[in-house]
């Protein structure tokens, strides 16, 4: 099993001190990162009182080691999708169904239709299936490690035209991408 109370209190924005005084009753930062790190066991009383302090359930804290967790691989800018240095977990919000990898892509300023703070929930299909994703969002990737964010708009063989969010933005085509993350889920805290 995996402990994932970093994971989790990261995504959420909370710091070891803000957690430990949500739990009830309140405990210290230490402990919290003491839970955190392995180094103090983690029994069902603390998972009970640290899911009740994150809003989510306690079983959401640990995940089997045979599960492969999503991962946010890239945030929306103003100036397009920008790969990030380390790759980390997303929380996942529910269950997506349908085959393929799963990836999330972050929005950290506004852009289009996205706000700061979205996240956008992407499943890869295969190139070759980029009928399925036409007049839909998707994250494609292009050499160097860069990505083509958009509305995919046209696929002429092995190439594919994404229009990027932003108004007044140039339609971009990639050539021969590996795959094709289409986006599923729009997940926004409000």
């Amino acid at each position: 099993m995996i402990n994932r109370i970093r994971a989790i209190r990261k995504a959420k924005g909370l710091t070891l001190a803000e957690l430990a005084q949500a739990c009830s009753p309140p405990t210290t930062a230490q402990t919290i990162g003491r839970l955190e790190t392995g180094t103090r066991n983690l029994s069902l009383k603390w998972m009970d009182r640290i899911g009740a302090a994150l809003g989510i359930d306690p079983e959401e804290l640990v995940r089997s080691d045979e599960n492969e967790p999503v991962m946010i691989v890239a945030e929306l800018t103003a100036a397009g999708p920008e790969a990030l240095t380390k790759q980390r977990e997303a929380i996942v919000p529910g269950e997506i169904a349908g085959e393929g990898e799963r990836m999330v892509l972050t929005v950290t300023e506004s852009v289009g239709e996205f706000r700061p703070g979205d996240q956008l929930w992407l499943r890869q299909i295969a190139p070759e299936n980029a009928g399925l994703a036409i007049n839909r969002d998707v994250l494609v990737p292009r050499p160097g490690g860069r990505f083509a964010f958009g509305r995919l708009i046209d696929r002429k063989g092995t190439l594919v035209g994404i229009l990027p969010p932003g108004s007044g933005q140039k339609q971009q085509v990639v050539d021969s991408p590996p795959w094709i993350a289409l986006a599923e889920m729009l997940v926004r805290s409000l």
